[in-house]
């Protein structure tokens, strides 16, 4: 549904797009990951036909953006990370304009507001003004905007940004929904717990130059692998047996492992396997439990701790983002 190949963009010296080169399915929700200045913003104007590339090729819904810009936008939605609002329309008033630009018909218009005023929840608020609605509303406005015409593939920049907590989890919610309904979604963000949960994939970019480009397990997985411990392990013990120090200090001396540290009070052991122990897979698991077991510990859970996004984006980019 998204693909690029090679493309590259100068501003004077500074290379804002470095080669970039990234498949993007049909149905994805494909997160965007970088910081100010890597590069994602340029990414969805280039793809939206609003700026050209210097070189490399990219095509959109099956239509390249240099040969087929106008077939393009007609199958595009793109939300800017600053969106700008007409204050002193009603929010009614505001999508009839959006709907008459893209040439949806008077008599069709009205039901089609309806529908995503209902998707975005604010349905309520069809006949409010613009300035008055909160900067959460404004911003679920904006994807009703650009979901009025029905496009294929939407191009969302920052779309929770400088929204308080409830309102993004309203934003993440509206996201999720239109991924099930199919839509092919670009987003870029930096609140990544959130892409984590509601992406299917993800890309990370910095200085241009994206430097991964997969599912956010195959971006876990990588972390592991960078990281000076291979996995790490939590333990919880029931309370008779010995204690989670001694059961610590018996494991630090293995060599397979890298650390382990045991907590009495919480009875807990968190454990971190060296890489060609952990590269064992489940046999890794085996003999930790093992050693548990013969020093004496009886187990009541036992948690492989899950990577979370952050530390995948700061393992997989520089220094220069750390």
């Amino acid at each position: 549904m998204i693909q690029t190949r090679e493309l590259t963009k100068h501003y004077g010296s500074l290379a804002a797009l470095n080669r970039l080169t990234i498949d993007i399915g049909a149905g994805e929700v494909f997160g965007f990951i970088g910081p100010n200045g890597a590069g994602k913003t340029t990414t969805m104007k280039i793809l939206s036909c609003l700026i050209k590339p210097d070189r490399g090729t990219a095509s959109v819904a099956g239509f390249d953006i240099a040969k087929d810009a106008d077939q393009v936008r007609r199958n595009i939605g793109y939300m800017p990370d600053f969106l700008g609002v007409y204050d002193d329309l009603t929010v009614d008033e505001y999508l009839q304009f959006f709907a008459a630009a893209f040439g949806i018909t008077r008599k069709n218009r009205t039901a089609i507001i309806g529908q995503v005023l209902e998707l975005t929840d604010l349905i309520f608020k069809r006949h409010e003004l613009v300035d008055s609605l909160s900067r959460g509303m404004q911003q679920r406005l904006g994807v009703a905007r650009v979901l009025v015409h029905d496009p294929k593939v939407l191009f969302l920049d920052e779309p929770a940004s400088g929204l308080d907590p409830r309102a993004r989890i309203e934003m993440r919610s509206l996201l999720q929904e239109l991924g099930k309904m199919g839509k092919t979604l670009l987003v870029s963000s930096h609140i990544l717990s959130e892409l984590a949960e509601m992406c299917t994939s993800i890309g990370i970019i910095e200085r241009g130059t994206l430097l991964y480009s997969g599912s956010i397990q195959d971006a876990y997985e990588r972390t592991r692998q960078r990281s000076e411990s291979g996995e790490r392990i939590g333990v919880t013990l029931e309370t008779s047996g010995t204690s989670a120090s001694l059961i610590a200090a018996r494991l630090a001396s293995d060599e397979r492992i890298a650390k382990a540290v045991g907590d009495d009070t919480a009875r807990t052991v968190v454990i971190d396997i060296k890489h060609i122990a952990a590269g064992e897979g489940g046999m890794s698991h085996h003999f930790i439990i093992e050693s548990i077991i013969a020093a004496g510990g009886r187990i009541a859970s036992f948690q492989p701790e899950q990577v979370r996004l952050e530390d995948a984006f700061l393992k997989l980019t520089t220094g220069a983002v750390q």
